[in-house]
């Protein structure tokens, strides 16, 4: 039987590495952490985010959708965050909701990827 330790990482495929770093980094503030490739050939930026890794890839034949998996990105203030996307025009999937768990809104990146902003509510005491 196969066991799973950790998700390893997730990756957006991307079509311009510079534009979603600008995004990723300019929009999102997240830090590189590892940069691969050259412009015009296979590229790779991960931005480790806690225990896990966001990666960004370009590779022939490989992607962008906004059908799939969205990674989400739990924000130290929600309502501070969303308020920054709109007044930056980031396009949204879906406006901030309420859950029994947590707030959350869906964006697009540069790409049609699709990203999720969340925010957990307290845990009860």
């Amino acid at each position: 039987m196969l066991k799973v330790a950790e998700i390893a990482f997730s990756c957006y495929p991307v079509t311009d590495m510079a534009r979603s770093r600008a995004f990723y980094e300019g929009v999102l503030g997240l830090k590189p952490t590892m940069l691969v490739g050259e412009p015009g050939g296979m590229q790779w930026t991960e931005y480790d985010i806690g225990a896990g890794t966001l990666s960004l890839g370009v590779a022939p034949g490989w992607n962008p959708t906004s059908e799939g998996c969205c990674v989400a990105l739990e924000m130290e203030d929600f309502d501070a965050a969303i308020a920054e996307l709109k007044a930056r025009n980031v396009a949204f999937k879906m406006e901030a909701f309420p859950t029994p768990v947590c707030q959350m809104a869906f964006i697009f990146d540069p790409d049609k990827n699709v990203v999720c902003i969340h925010k957990r509510h307290a845990a009860p005491h």
